[in-house]
């Protein structure tokens, strides 16, 4: 650091006698820096990641002016130059950006290091292995983050990317409005029929949606879960990988319960072209029973609930079991994001983006993340515990969790410090720990892909939670009456024709192999 600060100032000095001007830094998103000797002394680091839909994020005119940012930076003595990619194009501008000759210092990317975003740049060496520098630099990461996380991030037996992880993969959750099931007099769902029973009795007192769906049946885990069918997922049956649509039976199965719910009006007609927001929408103003959605949102969506229908209550319940005795969601990927280092970093540089994301894990880091700045967004009591009054207007909430963005390296499965503030979040903190940790599904994944996704697109999962589009429409046709249930078969013959054939061969040798094979297995 000393060598690197004596070129700086060398630099400086020539500078100075060459233009009889101050050493200016000019960057593409920052013309107002101080160009103090502290300045010079910070790490200075570029640094492209996703808005994550945040609206303050998306809002921002340069987010490198936020205070959010200026503070983070006072912290970890670090100059930061971070480029936004929108989340809607986050896929195309990664691609563009791989494309340029300008890949920032370090790059986030929405999952590991094979995956489809990071467009084949870890294997062509764009960036640094990090083992020696982790293992000298960053021992608490090193310590918390669980190996299915680094061996998400890693490729050819080496670490590439730093990641945001999850000690409880189980996410997603069924949320119900219990004020609606009281009012049906019947008790929490535990099996599909229940399930059943539970949708046509809050029908009956005027439900406009007593289970709420959406297109490319993603958030439809709960009855593809029971059955334990997901289409997107895997299993080992008979020394093959196969997807576990090809369980003819339980498939059968699901399809009729979905078909049943469309034909008495328990879901939307339009299910199959419902967007997000729209989806959203329905949940957030009262007019849905029963949907799915990732726990950690509970207090946010009572929030909103709340403020549409007063007197209504949202909660989280087990997920009904099928007849297998299993249930609940899918297992995440052990990672949310991960970040990677440009190989062109010099050696001394790196070490301190190393030690940048290991003070994530340092209490100062979690305190600033959950709350904010003393004496502008939080106090201190006299026994030196936090006031904190979390916000309530939409646009404050929006940049509550801007802040929190820039909290890179932590356990992502909920803010601990924060949460256990309100009842909300103690409540959500409850059913993570007790619900969601007993269900969720599980499956075989390929970390780089399989090289048979890309050669047939149509008979490959679109992702993690949806299944391939070959599939999905033949299941929208299916509930709709288009066509029978019964020729399911059918549908796994053209599934093989199609490509589905080369993709169970392919599968196969790689779990026998061992070969970037990631498993993860059903809890009950």
């Amino acid at each position: 650091m000393r060598r690197g600060l004596k070129w700086t100032m060398i630099s400086a000095l020539i500078a100075l006698a060459s233009t009889g001007c101050a050493d200016a830094k000019i960057t593409n998103s920052k013309s107002d820096k101080s160009n103090s000797a502290q300045a010079d002394s910070k790490t200075s680091f570029t640094m492209s990641m996703a808005t994550s839909g945040n609206k303050h994020a998306e809002r921002s005119v340069d987010v490198n002016g936020e205070k959010w940012v200026l503070k983070l930076e006072e912290l970890t003595n670090t100059d930061l130059d971070i480029r936004m990619l929108p989340l809607k194009d986050f896929a195309s501008k990664m691609s563009l950006l791989f494309a340029s000759n300008d890949i920032p210092d370090v790059v986030q990317n929405v999952g590991g290091a094979t995956s489809k975003g990071m467009s084949g740049s870890v294997e062509s060496g764009i960036f640094m292995p990090l083992d020696d520098l982790l293992k000298e630099h960053a021992p608490n990461l090193m310590k918390s983050v669980p190996k299915e996380a680094w061996q998400e991030t890693s490729y050819g037996g080496k670490i590439y990317g730093i990641p945001a992880w999850l000690s409880n993969p189980s996410r997603r959750a069924l949320f119900i409005r219990s004020d609606l099931l009281e009012k049906t007099g019947l008790p929490a769902p535990k099996t599909v029929e229940e399930l059943l029973d539970v949708m046509r009795a809050m029908k009956k007192v005027g439900v406009e949606f007593p289970y709420q769906m959406r297109e490319n049946f993603k958030y439809a885990d709960t009855v593809l879960g029971a059955y334990d069918v997901l289409p997107s997922q895997f299993e080992l049956q008979n020394g093959e990988v196969i997807p576990k649509f090809f369980d003819v039976e339980n498939m059968t199965r699901a399809l009729e319960t979905y078909k049943t719910m469309y034909d008495e009006g328990l879901i939307p007609k339009d299910f199959a072209s419902l967007t997000s927001s729209d989806y959203n929408k329905n949940n957030e103003s009262g007019r849905s029973g029963m949907w799915s959605a990732n726990a950690q949102l509970l207090p946010e969506l009572r929030g909103k609930l709340y403020d549409a229908v007063p007197g209504a209550k949202l909660d989280i319940i087990p997920s009904p079991r099928g007849p297998e005795n299993v249930g609940g969601h899918l297992l995440y990927s052990s990672i949310n994001t991960s970040y990677y280092i440009n190989s062109k970093v010099p050696q001394e540089k790196a070490i301190s983006i190393i030690k940048f994301f290991e003070w994530m894990l340092t209490p100062e880091a979690e305190t600033y993340f959950s709350f904010g700045i003393e004496g502008d967004t939080y106090t201190k009591n006299g026994d030196g515990s936090i006031a904190f009054t979390p916000p309530t207007a939409p646009e404050a909430m929006d940049e509550d969790r801007f802040r929190s963005m820039f909290w890179f390296v932590h356990d992502m499965i909920y803010n601990k410090a924060k949460e256990e503030l309100t009842k909300d979040g103690r409540d959500m903190i409850h059913y993570l720990d007790t619900v969601m940790s007993k269900e969720g599904l599980g499956t075989i994944r390929f970390s780089p892909a399989l090289e048979t996704f890309s050669k047939y697109p149509d008979a490959s999962p679109l992702g993690d939670d949806v299944g391939p589009k070959l599939i999905i429409e033949h299941m929208v046709k299916m509930i709709y009456g288009k066509e029978p249930i019964s020729d399911w078969p059918k549908v796994i013959d053209e599934y093989k024709k199609k490509g589905g054939l080369d993709i169970i061969k392919e599968a196969t040798e790689r779990y026998n192999s061992g070969e970037g094979v990631i498993v993860s297995n059903n809890r009950k």
